[in-house]
């Protein structure tokens, strides 16, 4: 299971999510303050909670998120701090709104809902660059990215992809994307 990424308007929303995360094995904990020295939290299975208010608070979220927790935000998607904290949380990988509808598995460029499918524009642009030859340090300044999240993005890939090498997560790639016309 991908780290999680909720933003609800209600408490009420907020609970079935996290009923469901708990169910799923993991760990909840309001606020969303990491104390922790490590930077990668993810395999604690944690996911933060509460209500954000504030863009502060919206940060405190995000660099959490970007730090592999899991996150329930509970703050009003069409407002001013609801907007930014959808658009920064995107940018990390899929937010759910609706924590009680099925998760819907993103559509592929080849239309099949393969592995392909869960691929961000971001590791799917990496993937490319690696699949011209580039190495992963001239992927990442070509797309803007610091070589540490370059890695961080291909390693979700190849999680994504369910392989152990960034080569295999690369051919597999390259098998299941739409050919250029």
């Amino acid at each position: 299971m991908t780290t999680p990424r909720y933003v609800v308007a209600t408490g009420t929303a907020a609970t079935v999510a996290l009923r469901r995360l708990a169910r799923a094995g993991w760990h909840t904990r309001e606020g969303f303050a990491l104390t922790d020295a490590g930077w990668d939290v993810a395999a604690q299975r944690l996911v933060l909670y509460g209500r954000v208010s504030d863009m502060d608070t919206a940060e405190l979220a995000v660099h959490a998120a970007a730090r592999g927790a899991g996150v329930v935000a509970i703050v009003e998607p069409a407002g001013e701090v609801g907007r930014a904290l959808l658009a920064d949380l995107s940018r990390l990988g899929p937010v759910i709104q609706d924590p009680e509808a099925e998760v819907e598995p993103h559509e592929s460029a080849d239309g099949d809902g393969g592995p392909v499918a869960v691929l961000l524009p971001e590791q799917r642009a990496l993937l490319d660059r690696l699949a011209n030859g580039e190495t992963i340090a001239a992927a990442a300044a070509a797309e803007y990215l610091s070589l540490r999240t370059a890695n961080r993005r291909i390693a979700q890939a190849r999680d994504a992809l369910g392989v152990r090498t960034t080569r295999e997560a690369v051919l597999s790639y390259l098998r299941q994307r739409k050919p250029s016309a």
